[in-house]
């Protein structure tokens, strides 16, 4: 895991998906958020959750909750450089619950950030769901 900060966008893995983001046409951005956070909502709790797509359902989160009363702009250079049309507000739901999965047992992701010191990095999780459960 090419990891350099605890961001949304701060590792490989998201950072190559603003490319995918980035591709995606205006009406087919959505839909590449949520194909995301519904394979990471969708995995049962006592199977193993690959850290690659909990990586990418966060950076789906943070763009999400960009836009929600409250959220942050993604400004970070590793993020979609072309700007993102107003996503359905049914997509925040769907970003809690990938969230919660991601912080939930079998999650590959958690492990690797309980190995270090990872309680700033689970705040910044925390914050983007307070986010978007509030909106």
């Amino acid at each position: 895991m090419g990891t350099w900060d605890i961001g949304p966008f701060d590792n490989d893995t998201a950072a190559d998906f603003s490319y995918r983001v980035d591709e995606a046409s205006d009406e087919g951005k959505a839909e590449v958020l949520r194909a995301v956070l519904r394979e990471v909502a969708a995995t049962a709790d006592d199977d193993y959750l690959d850290a690659d797509v909990s990586m990418e359902a966060i950076a789906s989160a943070a763009l999400i909750a960009a836009q929600c009363p409250g959220g942050a702009a993604v400004t970070t250079s590793y993020g979609p450089k072309k700007p993102l049309p107003i996503l359905p507000s049914e997509l925040r739901p769907l970003a809690v619950a990938a969230l919660d999965r991601t912080l939930g047992k079998e999650s590959e992701l958690l492990e690797l950030w309980e190995e270090s010191d990872g309680e700033e990095w689970k705040a910044g999780v925390l914050g983007l769901r307070g986010v978007l459960a509030g909106a």
